[in-house]
């Protein structure tokens, strides 16, 4: 059963590359402000599953819709702009470019939709100080240790205010204790800005960040919250 309000559904979902099953009637649901975690060993199907909730992939069957919309309904443009607008992702490495200083990489999204200079980096250090790294706005991705990348990695997703946030074991390249903080910004920032939290991980300490836990195994998904109060 599907809980009231939900932003992104997922209802059924099956996909295979080839002779391999990835998804194997997979169900997802997420409201406004919640972080969800999905979990499982590799090869479970859960990155398959979060490329499909983000328009990335097309499943073979089932259906996702968000806010109302069914994303196969789609044009790839639709989506691409959806991705840009409405979804913001983190990656496990970051992904940041070497060439810009990190308030230019935060405001890179915003400078992407148009909007002027000045505005995206006033905007962008912003989200900087609440991930507490506007005092490395001038340093280069090559200059800053991989916890301080990753905050300024979780600032630039954050910068074009997305309802729905994906990210793929974000702290997957870091040591316990800067994973533990990069988390703990990271869930207050997105809960402070409203938006749903679609969070890949197979650590428990990460998952233990989320308000609910879907566990992915065979391509099947099982929701522990709804198993616990059955």
């Amino acid at each position: 059963m599907t809980p009231a309000g939900s932003l992104l559904i997922a209802s059924g979902l099956h996909k295979a590359y080839g002779p391999t099953t990835a998804l194997d009637g997979a169900d997802f649901s997420i409201h406004p402000g919640e972080v969800v975690a999905v979990m499982g060993p590799s090869g479970s199907g859960k990155s398959t599953l979060l490329h499909c909730l983000a328009g990335i992939v097309t499943p073979d069957t089932g259906t996702i819709t968000y806010d109302g919309r069914v994303l196969s309904a789609m044009s790839d443009r639709e989506r691409s702009a959806l991705r840009r607008t409405d979804f913001g992702f983190v990656f496990q490495f970051g992904q940041l470019v070497p060439e810009l200083t990190c308030v230019e990489n935060v405001a890179l999204p915003l400078r992407l939709a148009g909007v002027k200079r000045r505005e995206a980096e006033r905007a962008a250090l912003g989200w900087m100080e609440r991930l507490e790294v506007d005092g490395l706005r001038a340093k280069r991705p090559g200059e800053v240790s991989g916890g301080q990348g990753q905050r300024v990695a979780v600032a630039r997703s954050l910068v074009t205010r997305p309802r729905v946030l994906f990210a793929d074991e974000p702290t997957g390249a870091l040591d316990s204790l800067n994973g533990e903080r990069v988390m703990q910004l990271f869930t207050e920032a997105a809960r402070s800005a409203n938006a749903a939290v679609v969070l890949v991980t197979h650590e428990a300490r990460v998952a233990a960040y989320s308000d609910r836990e879907i566990v992915v195994r065979d391509g099947k998904s099982r929701d522990m919250m709804q198993e616990l109060s059955a």
